[in-house]
């Protein structure tokens, strides 16, 4: 099943908020993407039903298998993206905009050339 720029976000999102606070509830993606409370349980509800998440009684959001994967993935291409465009010149906080627009499009095979290009030369670049 292809995802929606959209939903890679939503899971990227609760990966990082799970490493950073050891937990997810509906409220920290509303505080950390700075959208609707409707909106983020609109979206809860569809990656709960394609199998992407848990949902515990407490309100607790998991990620499963299939939903870490993906977010998993998504990140790491935001942490590599980023760093080669500040390795480049471009400002952290812009870099890190930019590599979010980027990490949802960029062809697999095109990724590892960039993560190749980036550990032969990230000395030079620093």
């Amino acid at each position: 099943m292809e995802l929606h720029e959209s939903a890679e976000d939503y899971l990227e999102t609760i990966l990082v908020l799970y490493e950073r606070n050891g937990q997810v509830r509906s409220i920290d993606i509303v505080n950390e993407m700075n959208f609707s409370k409707p909106s983020i349980s609109i979206a809860m509800k569809k990656l709960r039903e394609n199998g992407y998440i848990h949902m515990d009684v407490n309100g607790l959001i998991t990620l499963t298998k299939e939903g870490r994967a993906i977010a998993e993935r998504i990140y790491s291409r935001h942490k590599l993206l980023t760093k080669v465009l500040v390795a480049i010149g471009v400002d952290e906080e812009k870099a890190a905009a930019e590599a979010c627009k980027i990490e949802h499009d960029i062809d697999d095979e095109t990724y590892v050339k960039i993560g190749q290009f980036y550990e032969k030369y990230k000395d030079k670049m620093e």
